[in-house]
């Protein structure tokens, strides 16, 4: 079943990641730098066009390939990535206002990244509107499903269908699930090519970008930033740090701030194309209303099933979580029993405190990260505004701004809790709880 598994994402294998044509090596980064934005996935390269395009110098450089983190690894899911605290958690934390604007910022995300791909005819096998199913697992599941999306169709006009167990099958091939609801404007794309197709605008732009190439130390120096980068000090004007759930203690104040939560993807052998409609029979996208959120989908060209959830280590151990999703898989899809597995992966997804993505600025570093597991098209669309901000550009407002970047006390930037915090909503998955 795992015989022929490699330890890569299977997107990998169109996008041809490392592009080396892209980043070049770190001992060429100049000295001297008007614009840094340390982070090469969406957020960064994101910032780094909209800067580029409005005529500053700009410099990107990663620790590892261009879009080497979860920007190249997540399940390619797009949508408008609502606060998973919903309408009512977002008005007891932040206030009927600032709840509502969030909300709605969360859609103009959405229709930002598919503009942004379209425009630019960035090449990622995208649906626009390939729709999502989100399963209930439980007959709770769905009436609350319900509550929360219809409190959503109030605020924003969210589109959403509640679709039954009998009338699911349109849906998705399984009678797992205890009905659902249908998200018509939700789509998918290849996660790795957009990374690529965005890094070659940026290049394409005048910016770039240096990889693999760590920032281990930043420092204020007057009214520039001294980072340092390949055993060297890069002197800049401005600097974005971006990188999200890979922030590193050499970034103390962000990596207090940021619970790496890692997540894990399998992709299954080519399959018969009768065998992979019977379990998408409208080739859309599925997530499922448990603590551990299974996400799936078909590949882009239709012959596999790319299959994700919550990993239970902190590190990458295929031979743990692949085995584990593979069950999750058949629990699903009886009809997938014999589907071998090819790929195996996993990325680090970045949690705030407060459930929300952050942008800003502290000690004058500007930041955006924190996309709690909903991050291709926040993170463009934040990137994009960090940038705009960055620029002193009005059109940068968000609603995120003057939100707190809480921590918690004594919290390190290891989260070393998750483990048995997964465990244990996986147990009450299983009970019913």
């Amino acid at each position: 079943m795992f015989d022929r598994m490699l330890n890569q994402p299977y997107w990998w294998d169109a996008a041809g990641l490392p592009d080396t044509q892209i980043a070049q090596a770190p001992e060429m980064i100049p000295e001297t730098v008007e614009t840094l934005i340390v982070g090469a996935g969406y957020s960064g390269l994101s910032a780094g066009l909209t800067l580029a395009r409005a005529g500053r110098e700009v410099t990107v450089i990663d620790s590892d390939m261009i879009g080497h983190g979860c920007s190249s690894r997540n399940g390619g899911q797009i949508g408008p990535s609502f606060h998973k605290l919903g309408l009512a958690g977002l008005t007891a934390a932040f206030g009927a206002t600032k709840a509502t604007e969030i909300l709605r910022e969360s859609m103009e995300s959405l229709t930002y990244l598919k503009t942004l791909i379209e425009d630019e005819a960035i090449d990622c096998d995208m649906q626009p509107n390939g729709g999502r199913f989100k399963g209930a697992n439980q007959v709770k599941h769905y009436d609350e499903t319900a509550r929360t999306n219809e409190d959503l169709a109030k605020a924003v006009g969210f589109q959403f269908e509640m679709v039954s167990k009998a009338q699911q099958s349109k849906y998705i091939g399984s009678d797992f699930y205890h009905g659902g609801a249908h998200y018509p404007e939700d789509g998918s794309l290849q996660p790795a090519k957009y990374v690529m197709g965005l890094a070659r605008k940026v290049v394409e732009a005048g910016a770039k970008i240096y990889a693999p190439a760590r920032a281990t130390g930043v420092r204020r120096e007057g009214d520039r930033y001294s980072v340092q980068v390949a055993g060297k000090a890069i002197s800049a004007r401005q600097v974005l740090i971006a990188t999200n759930g890979y922030s590193g203690p050499e970034l103390p104040f962000f990596h207090h701030r940021i619970m790496p939560l890692r997540s894990a993807i399998i992709a299954t052998e080519p399959l018969p194309a009768d065998l992979i409609s019977s379990a998408f029979p409208t080739g859309g996208c599925i997530v499922d209303s448990s603590r551990l959120v299974p996400y799936y989908r078909p590949s882009p060209d239709g012959t596999r099933v790319v299959f994700g959830g919550r990993a239970f280590d902190l590190g990458d151990r295929p031979e743990k979580y692949a085995p584990d999703l593979h069950r999750l898989m058949v629990r699903t899809f009886p009809q997938l029993k014999d589907a071998a597995v090819t790929h195996a992966w996993s990325g680090t997804v970045a949690y705030t405190f407060d459930h929300a993505p952050h942008l800003g600025v502290h000690d004058g570093l500007h930041y955006v990260m924190g996309y709690c597991g909903s991050g291709v098209g926040r993170a463009t669309y934040f990137g994009h505004k960090a940038a705009q901000q960055m620029l002193g550009d009005a059109g940068g407002k968000t609603s995120l701004d003057g939100l707190k970047f809480p921590t918690r006390p004594l919290y390190s930037g290891t989260p070393w809790f998750l483990p048995a915090v997964l465990r244990w909503h996986n147990f009450l998955d299983r009970i019913g709880r």
